[in-house]
């Protein structure tokens, strides 16, 4: 009997243990990944109750209400986030640093506050919907949060600060599933949205070892020095961000905002592995240009690229085949007007691994002013092209803007990360990932000849059947990714098939 309670614990931490012999970078790529994985199918799922329950318009107010929060945070912030990541991540002063980092970002809550009780009778939308108060909570909560979030980033726990958005996301999910269930339509999922930063902030100071110390002056003017760019450059993302969410609720209705918002979550797939390599090299990379270590960044940069598309090509091929049918079934009928710019939208996912990468790595080469200048221009293109095409196109003109200005972005930043280090793709396993997705693509357009998409069932089968028929040739065609994989997957003591 006592041998029957120890043993699953023995278990668990025979798995655990071989989990920790991994090397770092994949092990904490792993739990990111995973992470991202976990936060994506619920949120998904939690997105498709929303969208029959409350529809396009209800939806539309909660996306604006995230939009503002991110344009007010963005100021409240003043790229000192970034600033301190980079600073403390370089091991020297740590908690100078920090606290110089705290100070400022409370003063930029009291300004950023300030702002939004100034503008807000301008702002028709948020405040016919209630959700002024909802939006400066939300502020008060998320600058406390970044305390915790950047300071154990930046220390290099990149494992607890996904935890931390993990249980962030479904803290937040929960309460905004039981909310919407008891009818409190947009106040529910705008409480959901501040109840899940408390979760992850209570957990993020658990962990945090950084402390409160005495700084001077020249901590102050060091995290200027690059937060000044870092906030110009996180302007810009955040035009990428927002801009076409507020522009298109200005032009149009909160129901076109609802449907564009919803396509752009569902190309979010895509995005899985870029998303978790972003996070974890990061500071590896500006610990490795800290040090001289530059052919170390070049490797990693490469293989980023490539597992990067590993998932971004056959999702983007699998939503241009299948984007109408997935938008009805999966969210409704009055969703599937954004299956066009679903497409456009799908396509900027693959624009956005290069830029996202390279502008990560621009910054962790402590060259934050090269990454503003290609997100400055790249940001103007998108407000100029979404104020003449969405007012002729709607959402489709929005999504057009986007992947125009975020490509743009990527070639931009190329041109300047080429001048510091060798950017290269790994040639033969692209090709091989291309030609398993144009495997995928003939079997899913046979499923649809064959069994047609009359039903969620059947389009369950064909994506099943094309995923299936991808990996499997992938693997045959590509033993590196192949044994990356494996060797993964055996981490955790799971079998792996044969495949000669």
């Amino acid at each position: 009997m006592f041998r029957d309670k120890i043993q699953p614990v023995t278990i668990f931490n025979k798995y655990l243990t071989k989990f920790m012999q991994i090397d770092p970078i994949r092990r904490q790529s792993i739990i990111s990944f995973c992470s991202l994985v976990s936060i994506a199918i619920t949120g998904y799922l939690s997105t498709m109750y929303f969208a029959h329950v409350l529809g396009p318009a209800i939806l539309g107010s909660y996306f604006l209400f995230l939009a503002y929060y991110g344009v007010f945070d963005l100021i409240g912030d003043g790229g000192f986030g970034g600033g301190a990541v980079k600073r403390i991540s370089e091991g020297k002063e740590q908690d100078q640093y920090f606290s110089a980092f705290v100070v400022l970002r409370l003063i930029l809550l009291v300004l950023s506050v300030c702002i939004l009780l100034i503008i807000s009778p301008y702002l028709v939308d948020l405040a016919s919907s209630g959700l002024v108060f909802w939006l400066i909570l939300a502020l008060v909560v998320g600058t406390f949060a970044s305390f915790g979030r950047n300071g154990i980033y930046a220390t290099g726990k990149a494992g607890v600060s996904q935890t931390s958005d993990f249980l962030n996301h479904i803290i937040k999910i929960s309460f905004q599933v039981v909310a919407t269930f008891l009818g409190y339509a947009v106040a529910g999922l705008a409480g959901g949205f501040i109840a899940g930063m408390v979760a992850g902030l209570l957990i993020s100071f658990k962990y945090l070892t950084l402390r409160l110390a005495r700084f001077t002056r020249d901590h102050l003017k060091s995290l200027f020095s690059f937060s000044f760019w870092i906030f110009l450059a996180s302007s810009g993302s955040m035009v990428f961000a927002y801009a076409d969410t507020i522009l298109i609720g200005y032009f149009m209705s909160n129901a076109d905002v609802g449907i564009y918002r919803v396509a752009f979550q569902l190309t979010g797939a895509a995005a899985f592995t870029t998303g978790s390599l972003h996070y974890v090299l990061y500071p590896k990379v500006s610990n490795w240009h800290a040090t001289g270590e530059i052919e170390k960044a070049e490797s990693a940069l490469s293989r980023a690229f490539t597992y990067s598309l590993l998932l971004a090509i056959p999702v983007v091929a699998g939503g241009v085949l299948l984007g109408k049918e997935l938008l009805y079934y999966l969210y409704g009928s009055g969703f599937e007007s954004g299956a066009i710019a679903l497409v456009f939208l799908l396509l900027v996912q693959v624009a956005n691994i290069f830029m996202y990468l390279q502008t990560m790595c621009l910054d962790a080469f402590d060259q934050p002013r090269k990454s503003f200048i290609a997100t400055a221009i790249a940001a103007c293109l998108n407000i100029g092209l979404n104020i003449v095409l969405i007012p002729v196109f709607g959402i489709t003109g929005a999504a057009f803007a986007t992947l125009v200005s975020i490509t743009l972005n990527a070639l931009i930043s190329y041109a300047y990360l080429s001048r510091s280090m060798h950017l290269r793709l790994e040639k033969r396993p692209v090709l091989n990932i291309l030609a398993s997705t144009f495997v995928m693509i003939v079997v899913v357009l046979l499923c649809n000849t064959i069994l047609g998409l009359a039903s969620v069932y059947f389009l369950a089968a064909a994506i099943g059947a094309g995923g299936l028929a991808y990996f499997l040739v992938l693997f045959r065609l590509d033993r590196g990714i192949r044994d990356d994989i494996q060797s993964i997957i055996s981490a955790f003591g799971i079998p792996w098939p044969v495949i000669s």
